[in-house]
């Protein structure tokens, strides 16, 4: 597999490891002051490539910022949203921070104290999601140089991050819906879709005359408008995947309102050629709904257009909808993630499971019962 020799310097004797990498191409590594640290090194080299797991030396020398550039240039994969914040944490975050450091060169240690440091930001704590999001961009690269042997393994990995702290989600009851939409005033239709329906924001304002089914009202998501910048940006729902979503019959008369004077290919909310623009503004519509209903009750909470949303599957739950029910509504990848996000709406029902296994039990005893006595 190799061969060691011995060669005279001015400090003295030294050992050089001589061998042939997978590709058969010839490699040496001088400066060993003892022949056992020779023999250990190629012994190592040899049982990498045994098992596949080979590193080249001189490929370690590349950048962060060199593999970095390439890794994010396959990310076009990406949702426009997302490719957008993955290439901030990119630009701003890591590659100042790790732009010259040679791959092979960036210990374990090192990462998690640039995590530590990062999260604390001198006294002004950042966001566990901002955290994360750039320790992923730097994993995420070094994961390439594993899979590309450039390194052995990935130091980023194992490192400890902070947790998201869970936010409490802000759901509207039925009541406060029709006082939004009273307030909302031009805007009501908008509310009570994004209420009763759960849509995204982005799939209302990209929704399209010609994806209403109003004899089975039914609306078909097939884009998603999301504001990137000054500029919406269209393109497939979250999830990739088309979905149908139910509507509830008092919405007919109001959408055909709204679509009234509009062809097929028209949007339905806004002039019809020209995507809504969101309202997140403090003088915006919106604001100023949730503002007038926050008068009128003093429960009313702050909320954002999203809220909407949340509001929706509570609602649909109290109905009595099912998970999976909820979760095509939504358009989650999985029942299992709609049960996640929204575990606390599922809390009613665990006393609703007891008042059924008791009324259960009690019917059985009364028959069990009634048959001993005859």
């Amino acid at each position: 597999m190799g061969s060691i020799t011995s060669y005279g310097t001015g400090a003295g004797k030294r050992y050089r490891v001589r061998y042939r990498d997978p590709a058969r191409q010839s490699r040496e590594k001088g400066g060993f002051a003892r022949k056992k640290d020779a023999e250990d090194y190629l012994a190592d080299i040899t049982v990498a490539t045994n098992r596949g797991e080979y590193v080249d030396p001189k490929t370690a020398k590349l950048s962060i910022h060199e593999l970095g550039v390439e890794w994010m240039a396959n990310q076009s994969h990406l949702k426009p949203s997302s490719l957008r914040t993955v290439e901030t944490a990119w630009r701003v975050h890591v590659e100042p921070a790790w732009g010259t450091r040679r791959i092979g060169e960036i210990r374990h240690s090192e990462v998690q104290s640039w995590v530590t440091k990062f999260t604390a930001n001198g006294g002004k704590p950042r966001s566990a999601t901002v955290v994360i999001r750039a320790f992923g961009v730097l994993a995420a690269i070094l994961d390439i140089a594993v899979l590309d042997k450039r390194i052995s393994s990935n130091p980023a990995r194992g490192v400890k991050l902070p947790r998201k702290g869970k936010k409490k989600r802000a759901y509207l009851s039925a009541a406060q819906v029709e006082l939004l939409a009273m307030h909302a005033a031009e805007h009501s239709t908008l509310v009570y879709v994004l209420a009763y329906t759960g849509i995204r924001w982005g799939e209302a304002i990209g929704l399209r005359l010609s994806c209403l089914d109003a004899l089975r009202r039914r609306m078909l998501i097939e884009e998603n408008a999301v504001l990137i910048g000054s500029q919406v940006v269209v393109g497939t729902p979250k999830t990739h995947e088309r979905r149908s979503v139910p509507y509830p019959s008092f919405l007919s008369v109001p959408l055909a309102r709204a679509c009234e004077g509009k062809t097929r290919g028209q949007l339905v909310f806004g002039a019809g050629d020209v995507h809504f623009p969101r309202s997140n503004t403090e003088g915006g519509w919106f604001i100023r709904a949730v503002q007038a209903a926050q008068k009128d009750d003093g429960t009313f909470p702050l909320i954002t257009p999203h809220d909407l949303r949340h509001t929706a599957a509570s609602l649909a739950i109290s109905a009595g909808a099912n998970p999976k029910a909820v979760q095509r509504m939504l358009g989650h990848a999985s029942a299992a993630m709609t049960l996640d996000t929204y575990a606390d709406l599922f809390e009613d029902d665990l006393d609703a499971v007891s008042e059924r296994m008791d009324a259960v039990r009690a019917e059985t005893i009364v028959g069990f019962s009634w048959g001993k006595e005859a």
